[in-house]
């Protein structure tokens, strides 16, 4: 069969205020989910693809801006941003878009799981809409970037979802 549309979507995140802390094998997690996942998955996947067919990755705005207590994350989330663009350059003449969403910050499982109660309740209020997105608020951008005749034009973009500047 083929493939029309990979999503790349996996990461692996817990919040550290201390660098020094890190150790080998939560670096190594890090990045064999947020980096090596989507690498892999790519690589199998590309031989099953078209013309018109997408690849779209979630990066994350800590892979624009940063995050002091998601060093690790905030580099592979940067390192997809990067595979993002030099993937596209690598397929485009195969017809295949490779682009990225990159959302601030969502209101799902991964987010408040490492996070204590108090942090919780603020989590998202430093967004301009002072709350964070919703699932359902980040999907859209995703089946725009998949759909050839919304985007057939778009390769290698970043597409920061963070409510507002």
């Amino acid at each position: 069969g083929r493939i029309d549309v990979l999503v790349n979507n996996a990461a692996f995140q817990i919040h550290s205020s201390d660098f020094s802390e890190l150790t080998e094998e939560h670096f190594d997690t890090t990045l064999k989910t947020n980096l090596y996942g989507y690498f892999h998955m790519a690589q199998e996947a590309v031989p099953h693809m078209k013309p018109g067919s997408a690849i779209i990755n979630s990066g994350s705005v800590t892979g624009i801006e940063g995050s002091k207590q998601l060093v690790d994350y905030s580099m592979t989330k940067g390192g997809i941003h990067a595979f993002t663009r030099a993937l596209s350059g690598n397929l485009i003449e195969k017809g295949i878009r490779v682009n990225c969403v990159a959302p601030g910050p969502v209101w799902t499982p991964l987010n408040p799981s490492d996070k204590q109660a108090g942090d919780v309740s603020k989590f998202g209020a430093d967004t301009p809409m002072k709350r964070p997105a919703q699932p359902e608020e980040i999907a859209p951008a995703y089946v725009f970037l998949a759909s050839p005749h919304c985007s057939s034009y778009i390769t290698g973009e970043i597409l920061p979802i963070i409510g507002g500047y």
